[in-house]
């Protein structure tokens, strides 16, 4: 199946703020029932064990309103500390409550220095990137993290595509009608993100595929 690239309506806020607000409802219906909850709390459990640790610092890259990221540091308890900075392109993206620091900036440019966090995270994001693009972030991830990149997102399969299509009656908004399917068509293979993190100079590069055709990538700069 051939990647195909589509612009995503909830990426340009293309919708009225009720059809945008029933659409992140969807979205988190999917990563609580579809593998997003379970696909990066078992990348961050993961790290924890191969590291022996109990605390890390997170900046999680097109977070949006941070409810992915939220939702596992609640549940992780506190066996496992995340002091998460949520970052994303547009500040009207980002919560306008809670404690997580929020910054608004460029995810190609992190606007951090050198190794500034023990995690770079990023959920549901890399598919809405070029090739080039995603060369550009992963590099500038492994740059920004001490310890590694964590990627989770979807895998483009023609199977998947077919269950995007086959749920759009149950989805509520018109927005992730649109959305889902364009989703899949423009997702990666794992294959394909190795190959994006292998440029942008990761040595140790661990891949899962998880429940219903989602990855968790771990990238480290060393091994």
């Amino acid at each position: 199946m051939k990647r195909r690239p589509t612009r995503e309506l909830l990426d340009d806020d293309q919708g009225t703020p009720a059809e945008i607000a029933a659409s992140l409802r969807d979205l988190r219906w999917f990563n609580r029932w579809f593998g997003g909850i379970s696909t990066l709390r078992g990348l961050l459990k993961g790290t924890a064990c191969d590291t022996k640790r109990n605390s890390f610092t997170v900046l999680e890259v097109g977070s949006g309103d941070g409810s992915l990221i939220r939702t596992i540091a609640s549940d992780l308890g506190p066996g496992l500390q995340l002091d998460v900075t949520l970052l994303d392109r547009a500040a009207s993206h980002l919560p306008v409550n809670g404690s997580m620091r929020k910054v608004a900036g460029d995810a190609l440019r992190l606007p951090f220095r050198d190794s500034s966090f023990d995690l770079v995270c990023c959920s549901l994001f890399l598919h809405h990137l070029s090739p080039q693009q995603a060369v550009a972030f992963a590099r500038e991830g492994l740059r920004v993290s001490r310890t590694a990149v964590l990627v989770h997102d979807l895998i483009r399969d023609p199977i998947h595509l077919a269950f995007a299509y086959a749920g759009r009656p149950l989805y509520r908004s018109r927005i992730t009608r649109h959305d889902a399917p364009a989703s899949v068509r423009q997702a990666y293979t794992t294959f394909e993100v190795v190959n994006f993190f292998h440029e942008a100079g990761a040595i140790d590069i661990q891949v899962q595929q998880r429940f219903f055709y989602r990855m968790g990538i771990v990238a480290r700069k060393t091994p």
